[in-house]
């Protein structure tokens, strides 16, 4: 089975198109809590109220960096995307992470912003401009098959 970490943007349904399009194929998928609320809120809903809006935060990040870590961890593959809405400086710093570790990463990402992540797109080995790409590339790695 390839475990596969589905990181970045959350304002779309990418992951459900990759885990649509992967159905059939040996994977297990795992990404971030990608409820907006409840992963800003995830730090004083479990340790209790902050009054301070950078303590708030900085207490969901930390929550909220048990899950990215173990997930990063514990994957085969890291994809990441980065949307067209949003300064995304979570999903590089994944994608730092992952490379990091030596993961094998997949980034997710419209043409428009290639400027702007030439490193991080160095860090990869694909970046990929569709869903349905990330799904193409998990066929070939498990069964060795070109697109239709």
């Amino acid at each position: 089975m390839l475990n596969v970490y589905l990181s970045g943007e959350i304002h779309t349904d990418w992951r459900e198109q990759i885990i649509a399009g992967a159905e059939g194929l040996d994977v297990s998928f795992s990404a971030p809590v990608t409820d907006h609320a409840a992963s800003d809120d995830c730090g004083v809903a479990i340790l209790g109220d902050e009054p301070d809006k950078y303590w708030h935060d900085h207490k969901g990040a930390m929550v909220n960096a048990i899950r990215t870590r173990k997930g990063i961890a514990d994957a085969d593959i890291v994809v990441v995307r980065f949307g067209d809405k949003y300064k995304q400086w979570n999903a590089a710093f994944d994608a730092g992470y992952a490379s990091a570790l030596g993961k094998s990463l997949i980034i997710l990402q419209p043409p428009e912003h290639d400027h702007a992540l030439k490193e991080v797109d160095a860090a990869a080995l694909a970046v990929a401009r569709e869903p349905g790409q990330v799904v193409d590339i998990l066929r070939y790695v498990l069964e060795g098959k070109l697109p239709a």
